[in-house]
């Protein structure tokens, strides 16, 4: 008996606390979306107390003048409203996380070369590599690519010699990539 008075009252201080929590929508500042939060009301009124006394804050330093090496206005970030073209990613991120197709893996480093050689002959036009990260076992990769749909077309072609060939994320040099 004791016992189950012990389970009930534990379980009824835990039912309590996550009876407390609330769904507190709050707008982001950068794109105005709307976010959804689960949390306890009294931690939603005090994080709106701390935003409210860093706008009068700013808002003071403004009116008086105050410069102490800090700005005066929040900087304004920009984001484009439409989607970044490949050129203007690649002038920002000369690496960025792409696709690469694995063509095998192997145990040997005698192995991989062989691989590499016999795909070269296959395929003159990509880019083959080794990537002996996973040591004892060697990667073959092939070609860069943006997306996995970018890839498709080389991955169809070269499953038709090595049937394990699958896109992997990677990150790939954006001049190289498709």
């Amino acid at each position: 008996m004791k016992n189950f008075i012990k389970i009930f009252s534990l379980l009824s201080l835990m039912s309590f606390y996550t009876l407390e929590a609330q769904q507190v929508v709050k707008k982001d500042t950068l794109s105005g979306t709307e976010l959804t939060i689960t949390m306890d009301s009294r931690v939603s009124e005090a994080l709106s107390a701390v935003e409210d006394r860093c706008a009068k804050t700013t808002a003071t330093r403004v009116s008086s003048g105050i410069d102490d090496d800090a700005p005066a206005k929040p900087t304004k970030i920009y984001i484009p409203s439409r989607e970044l073209t490949n050129a203007e990613i690649c002038r920002k991120n000369p690496r960025i996380l792409g696709f690469k197709i694995q063509v095998a893996i192997v145990k040997s480093n005698e192995e991989a070369n062989e691989i590499k050689a016999y795909f070269r002959k296959r395929f003159p036009n990509l880019k083959v590599e080794t990537d002996a990260s996973l040591r004892p076992n060697y990667k073959i990769l092939a070609g860069s690519y943006f997306s996995r749909q970018s890839a498709a077309a080389d991955l169809a072609r070269v499953k038709e010699y090595f049937k394990s060939a699958t896109p992997i994320q990677y990150r790939v040099f954006c001049v190289e990539a498709k």
